[in-house]
């Protein structure tokens, strides 16, 4: 038995190999198709991106056609340089790189050799192409921007590199992805699914017929169109009002976490990174370390959210019974909460939840932050119990937005302190500048609108989210479903009401839009710099929170003005503005109007570094419709609109 089981176990394994080799070399050829196989050569057919609307079904991003010529360096044959380069207005060298690029990647596979011609451009090089053996064109579609805004919420669309080839084998040398914004986001639905055809090659390299007549090839399918929750006249408005400002302003609808806005100033023409153009001007943009327009500062812009976090020190006193309605605090232009310890106010008198509020009174928050982290024995254990809460308004992580950047911000706890005071016995009165959103908090404004938005359930809050609708397809169930703060819904209404009269009785006196009743928090935040090495105390930023109507709610809004100065100078006024805009679709505030759009920060910018020579604010409209929101001299369009 021993003697024939050796040669047995050979044999069968040798007849399993043989015909496994078989199978693969004579029955299954498919294998062929993935080899580097001179015999076969593969076309793909690149579909239409998916359309992005926004909320109410209006155009936002279409297609346009546009050429890329491929090479494939191992076909190319007495090419006459001189001619082709002056064709496609290239330079020698520039030539040269490309193809040793190309040679790189791969010899006999085809990689692109000059992307996003128009259609002139293509119409020159396509009559002659029959003499340049190794080139070959491939078509493909643009991005055909119908707005000029929007820039950060759309994202862009470039070649992948070869990280993202290795990473996704989809993706080819040559094809586009979406980076950024929804593009990004999105990227797999837009896309669509490219289609590929295997054509049969005869000795003499010359195309005789599909492979296998056609039984591999697939077609393309198109990407699937998009409703963003974005207001497109809301949107447009925004970028208008921060114009020769910096900062972001994000709106929410309360009731579902849809992203009505999403500003960030200074921003540019998604329509300068189309074309033949996009990459010197994404340099441009990239390299302006001054103005940032590349920075989404609605999303990643960490803040001290100063007064309006007023809102949440009451609701957490309420909610840990360290306060009611009723209690009272003196104010004497501020609060002294420790010996030669004294935190400025601009109230006075007695002050209870409600006028509190609408005073954004120092002493009264202070004071009864103190006592919410006084109620414990532990200093550590208290801070865990604020902390707890305040996190339960989506604040101090990632809130799970479908935006592909965003920051955390910082809501600290015990750790945080004792990272900070490793030696020292720390209390409530080290930290109570937490009080008024001046501490160790920090929070961007997304977050904020989010805050608001739950402040306006009175509780909870849905995912922000900047999607409303895919085209046979149902939304990520995590933006429906409901999130439930700490606090218990019987304390927001008092804070509803304090909210209230900050537009009747308090700092936002005088922004109040008739017809709409509109609750809202001012807010002015420190702000400090190094400048040639010595911190140095900067003008506030401009803070203001808000949502309208007080009942039934159908907005919650964030804006922050870096170097803006008090919340009512101008994110108040802004906040007013956009509020009206969304509500009424017309402005009856145009004296605020008029004062927004004529107020430049440049100058104080200017202490920071200086002003941006490649992002200038352009005012200039025509026909009402602001065609530009930022001119950059260098940044080029191409002449020939690719249509």
């Amino acid at each position: 038995m021993r003697k024939i089981l050796l040669p047995s176990l050979i044999i069968i394994t040798t007849s399993l190999l043989v015909i496994r080799l078989f199978y693969l070399q004579v029955i299954d050829d498919s294998f062929k198709l993935k080899s580097d196989n001179n015999a076969i050569k593969i076309k793909y057919d690149y579909p239409e991106r998916g359309y992005i609307y926004d909320r109410s079904g209006k155009l936002l991003v279409a297609n346009q056609p546009s050429y890329d010529i491929m090479v494939i360096p191992r076909e190319i044959k007495n090419l006459d340089t001189i001619e082709f380069c002056e064709l496609l207005d290239v330079t020698k060298e520039e030539f040269i790189k490309k193809i040793e690029k190309a040679k790189v990647y791969s010899p006999r596979l085809p990689s692109v050799f000059l992307a996003q011609l128009n259609k002139k451009e293509f119409a020159a090089f396509q009559e002659k192409i029959r003499k340049y053996e190794g080139f070959y064109f491939q078509k493909r579609s643009l991005r055909d921007y119908q707005v000029t805004f929007g820039a950060n919420v759309f994202g862009f669309i470039t070649q992948v590199n070869e990280k993202l080839i290795e990473k996704n084998p989809y993706y080819n040398s040559g094809d586009l992805i979406g980076m950024q914004g929804v593009e990004q986001s999105y990227e797999e639905i837009l896309r669509g699914i490219k289609g590929v055809k295997y054509i049969q090659k005869d000795k003499y390299n010359r195309e005789i017929g599909s492979y296998k007549e056609g039984k591999y090839d697939t077609l393309a399918v198109q990407g699937k169109d998009i409703n963003l929750s974005i207001d497109l006249e809301l949107q447009k408005y925004g970028e208008e009002l921060m114009i020769n400002k910096r900062g972001g302003i994000v709106a929410i609808e309360p009731k579902t976490g849809e992203i009505l806005a999403l500003v960030t100033a200074p921003s540019y023409d998604p329509s300068i990174l189309v074309g033949r153009q996009r990459s010197k001007n994404y340099t441009i943009l990239y390299h302006d370390s001054i103005a940032k327009p590349l920075y989404d500062r609605g999303l990643l812009a960490e803040y001290p959210p100063g007064s309006p976090f007023k809102i949440l020190t009451g609701l957490i006193g309420l909610q840990e019974k360290v306060i009611t309605e009723q209690t009272t605090f003196m104010c004497h232009h501020g609060f002294s909460y420790a010996r030669g310890r004294f935190m400025k106010c601009h109230g006075s008198g007695p002050h209870q939840l409600h006028n509190g509020i609408y005073n954004s009174c120092n002493t009264y928050f202070g004071s009864t932050y103190m006592r919410t982290i006084n109620k414990y024995v532990n200093p550590p254990h208290a801070v865990n119990v604020w902390s707890k809460h305040v996190k339960s308004f989506g604040l101090g992580n990632f809130m799970g937005y479908d935006l592909p950047t965003g920051k955390k911000g910082k809501v600290p706890d015990s750790k945080t302190y004792k990272k900070m005071y490793p030696d020292w016995r720390w209390d409530s009165k080290t930290i109570v500048s937490n009080a008024i959103g001046q501490g160790e908090v920090l929070m961007t404004p997304i977050q904020l609108a989010n805050m608001m938005s739950a402040v306006a359930n009175e509780g909870y809050y849905y995912t922000p989210h900047i999607i409303k609708k895919i085209k046979g397809q149902v939304i990520d169930k995590k933006f429906t479903t409901k999130h439930q703060t700490s606090i218990d819904k019987k304390y927001f209404k008092p804070m509803i009401s304090g909210l209230f009269d900050v537009y009747n009785l308090g700092t936002a006196h005088g922004l109040n839009v008739e017809g709409i009743d509109i609750c809202g928090k001012t807010g002015t935040a420190e702000n400090f710099a190094k400048i040639n090495g010595i911190r140095t105390k900067l003008e506030d930023h401009s803070i203001f929170v808000a949502f309208a109507p007080k009942d039934n709610p159908k907005i919650a809004i964030a804006i922050l003005v870096e170097n803006g100065g008090f919340g009512s100078t101008i994110a108040g006024p802004i906040a007013s503005l956009m509020i009206e805009k969304y509500l009424k679709h017309k402005i009856t505030r145009v004296d605020l109007e008029k004062r927004i759009l004529e107020r430049s920060l440049q100058s104080r910018y200017v202490k920071l570094g200086g002003v941006s020579e490649t992002i200038k604010m352009d005012l200039r409209k025509k026909d009402s419709i602001l065609k530009l929101k930022t001119v950059v001299p260098t940044l080029k369009k191409d002449s020939t609109k690719q249509n």
